[in-house]
């Protein structure tokens, strides 16, 4: 293992066992409560091995999943929860990493089969570009589906005095922790419009956010929300411990979302806030993002066409886990944040073929039997 990204164990000593015909386990999910990873497991625990997907034997998918409480980790413990109760073949391992952007590295580094990361990550991976440029990744996991969507905006700090993101230069802004795909995305937009020289930045992990403004080190800073469903974990906690409002958006920051390509510009609802928001602005400007899945070429196609039945089929269990995960009911709505420039994984696209949504100006990536 390379250690230029040492954030999740080597995948040798992860997959220490031999998963026999029809069991399935679960790593980071006790007692088949949702797995939400609220206990502190990295998702290693009790992981064992991967079968060769044939046969009748049973394949453990070693998925790197983002920080705990992020969208992409929840989400996916809530999959690998289906996965135990709904598939003989396939079981998943969810591990904590530090992020969307991180993920992409701990994949070429070898050390999961599959990455959760958003579609901006993945066009600038594809592209070098940003991070990528000065640290490119070799080998880039196939496309599968849309697992889930951000709803990324501003807020203030109560006595901030700030209303508008015109108000932003000279005031320390928090734009989401490094790594993070949604910092990427946030990142590119305060660069584009030239905000990103005229703020000072916090750089924080999430969970130290809420303590940040405590201590008066930030005064604005993005957050986000899932599928206008709810607020992510570390939001949450925000809300339960700091007062802050939303801010309003400058035509010209809005313009510069209309222009970012990774940023799809929306104008929604408040939602998911325990507190009172609208103290300035009764509605949220957004740039979204698309989550989704990627998969390794070594995951066999019998594998990857499982993982997308059972979300496809058991969109209920897995919302029972993570109500904000996107529902697969129609598998049309699976093949929304497809990027046509890179291949889907063979077992998906067999998946999309046989529910005739398969766009065949798309490619397919080979894998393994």
């Amino acid at each position: 293992m390379s250690d230029r990204h040492p954030i999740v164990e080597d995948r040798r000593s992860v997959l220490s066992g031999v998963i026999g015909a029809g069991t399935v386990l679960l790593a980071g999910c006790s007692g088949g409560d949702g797995g939400d990873g609220s206990d502190g497991s990295d998702g290693s625990d009790g992981s064992s091995g991967n079968g060769d997907g044939a046969d009748g034997e049973s394949y453990e998918l070693v998925m790197g999943g983002s920080s705990q409480g992020s969208t992409n980790y929840n989400s996916m413990q809530a999959l690998a929860r289906a996965l135990g109760q709904h598939s003989d073949t396939l079981s998943m391992s969810v591990q904590q990493t530090q992020g969307n952007v991180a993920n992409m590295y701990q994949y070429d580094d070898g050390n999961v089969d599959a990455v959760a990361t958003d579609n901006n990550t993945i066009t600038k991976a594809l592209n070098g570009a940003d991070r990528f440029e000065e640290e490119p990744v070799d080998d880039i996991p196939y496309q599968s589906f849309r697992i889930n969507g951000l709803d990324l905006f501003w807020v203030a700090v109560e006595g901030s005095g700030i209303e508008s993101t015109a108000d932003f230069p000279g005031n320390t802004i928090y734009p989401i922790q490094p790594g993070f795909g949604t910092r990427l995305l946030t990142e590119e937009l305060m660069r584009e419009h030239g905000m990103w020289d005229e703020v000072d930045i916090l750089n924080a992990n999430v969970g130290d956010v809420p303590g940040a403004i405590e201590e008066g080190r930030v005064d604005a800073l993005a957050v986000y929300g899932s599928n206008r469903v709810a607020l992510t974990g570390w939001a949450q906690e925000i809300d339960a411990r700091n007062d802050v409002y939303l801010v309003e958006v400058a035509d010209d920051f809005r313009q510069t979302i209309e222009e970012v390509g990774g940023a799809r510009l929306a104008e929604i609802e408040p939602y998911g806030w325990n507190q009172d928001v609208t103290q300035v602005t009764d509605s949220i400007t957004s740039w979204n993002l698309d989550l989704q899945c990627l998969i390794g070429s070594e995951v066999p196609a019998d594998a990857a066409y499982e993982f997308a039945r059972v979300s496809h089929e058991h969109g209920e269990t897995i919302r029972e886990s993570d109500e904000t995960y996107a529902d697969h009911s129609d598998p049309e709505d699976m093949t929304v944040s497809v990027i046509p420039e890179h291949p889907v994984h063979q077992g998906v696209a067999e998946f999309y073929q046989e529910n005739d949504v398969w766009d065949d100006s798309w490619e397919i990536g080979e894998s393994e039997s």
